[in-house]
């Protein structure tokens, strides 16, 4: 943390290093909305930030590192993780003495006098996240926000004003590139959410003790009396409540009463039942949590019911793209183990009736590691048709060794499982997988990235 305090209303004049990233330039966005000179700079910013910054007259006119950007009349750097050690802005504001503060600690100092809740863990954030806020638009009251993906009903996903409370979408990956502790560290939560554990991050935390251990350290590291939610049925998070939660307030939640007909989830609520647009054990899960949460926060349960039933879900988190004939296809964010076991789980008991195609490709830098590929096993066996992609160009920018396909196959466990390293290939598959127009199928494209480019057409 920063001895000097700059409030929100002093800091005018913002430098950005790393502006590009899909989280830093939503946060340079809504310093620009808010009146603050903001600038930036990035060696490549890709859309939709590419588009956002331009439209909003702030996009860097050359990409690069620029250090005469760098000058002693700016109030702050907020330094993008996307930057290294060496790079040139940030040799030179370290040089000039500008305070430099990573993403968490930034959005910390603006928000030092608000509310702050927090929602943590391995999965589920983004979908708590998300209805916790739509809720809260529903009931008019004030908020700010930061949140992973782009939530139907809101411009932007990342909002800071004069609010009174913020809703912040925690991360354990790290800070910056010389703040190296998790984000969660930072936000200091008078409320918080942890919903589940598993391993992620393997170029981070190199061992599941050493991911297990930043989440005990984040708890340990709340006020006393803080209101902690935790998810009854992980018994991992119940070991770490266990062991870091001692003066904390804790609760936990469990999956709420529901049932399905055709396809829709019924919630079983004090008063009758009540159809929602999502579905999902994971996500009626996640909907106790934002339910705990809003309670805590004066939303009346007949409220919060009344709103969740026009929650349609966040971008990428079966997130419905296409309808056609007897196909309906879902786009998913799944790339860990437990939330691509998780996603086909939920998309198989709400629809039995289906043919499951699954498609997923190994992505992040963890998924692509040999050493973490165990961790998939039996991951994909709910699906009917079950297909893994990896792209060469993807292992060769994360600078990883290359994978046979012959190995991948042999970690998922599932001998039908069909492994594709070619774009033109996998897209062809689909397609004669979808040749019959007559069978009731389901369609699921799981993936942090982009499928190499594919431009699917339904």
């Amino acid at each position: 943390m920063h001895e000097d305090n700059y409030s929100f209303q002093k800091m005018k004049k913002t430098h950005f290093i790393a502006i590009g990233g899909a989280v830093m330039h939503q946060l340079a966005l809504a310093l620009h909305r808010q009146g603050h000179q903001v600038s930036g700079s990035d060696d490549e910013i890709n859309d939709p930030a590419k588009t956002n910054l331009k439209n909003a007259g702030i996009l860097p006119e050359t990409n690069g590192w620029f250090p005469e950007k760098i000058t002693k009349d700016l109030d702050a750097i907020v330094l993008g993780m996307h930057a290294r050690a060496d790079n040139p802005e940030l040799l030179a504001a370290q040089s000039l003495g500008i305070p430099i503060y990573s993403f968490p600690e930034y959005v910390y100092e603006v928000s030092k006098n608000k509310k702050r809740v927090v929602i943590a863990g391995s999965h589920g954030k983004t979908s708590i996240t998300s209805m916790i806020m739509h809720v809260l638009k529903h009931q008019n009251m004030e908020f700010d926000y930061l949140v992973g993906a782009q939530l139907e009903g809101f411009a932007q996903s990342v909002q800071l004003s004069d609010a009174p409370l913020i809703i912040l979408e925690g991360d354990e990956y790290p800070a910056s590139v010389i703040e190296r502790k998790p984000k969660i560290f930072f936000y200091h939560p008078h409320i918080s959410v942890l919903s589940g554990i598993a391993w992620d991050h393997i170029n981070v935390f190199p061992t599941y003790e050493n991911y297990c251990s930043q989440f005990v350290q984040y708890l340990n590291g709340m006020e006393t009396n803080a209101e902690l939610y935790f998810n009854a049925e992980d018994s991992e998070v119940k070991r770490i409540v266990a062991e870091g939660s001692t003066h904390l307030r804790t609760e936990a939640y469990t999956t709420h009463p529901f049932y399905y007909d055709d396809a829709t989830a019924i919630l079983k609520t004090d008063n009758g039942d009540l159809p929602v647009s999502i579905f999902g054990r994971h996500n009626l899960l996640n909907l106790s949590a934002a339910l705990k949460v809003c309670l805590c926060l004066g939303v009346s349960q007949e409220n919060f019911y009344q709103a969740i039933v026009s929650f349609s879900g966040a971008a990428r988190r079966l997130e419905q793209i296409a309808e056609k004939d007897n196909l309906l296809v879902f786009r998913d964010f799944a790339h860990a183990p437990s939330k691509l076991k998780a996603t086909l789980n939920a998309v198989k008991e709400a629809m039995p009736h289906r043919r499951v195609i699954a498609c997923f490709e190994l992505h992040t830098f963890s998924s692509l590691n040999e050493q973490f590929l165990s961790e998939y096993a039996h991951s994909m066996d709910a699906a009917d048709i079950a297909i893994v992609f990896f792209s060469h160009h993807a292992l060769q920018l994360k600078g990883l060794p290359k994978l046979d396909k012959a190995v991948v196959h042999s970690y998922f466990k599932r001998p039908s499982l069909r492994v594709i390293d070619n774009k033109d290939e996998l897209e062809q598959t689909v397609k004669e997988l979808l040749a019959n127009p007559t069978e009731k199928s389901c369609l699921l494209l799981m993936s942090s990235g982009t499928f190499d480019g594919i431009q699917w057409q339904f």
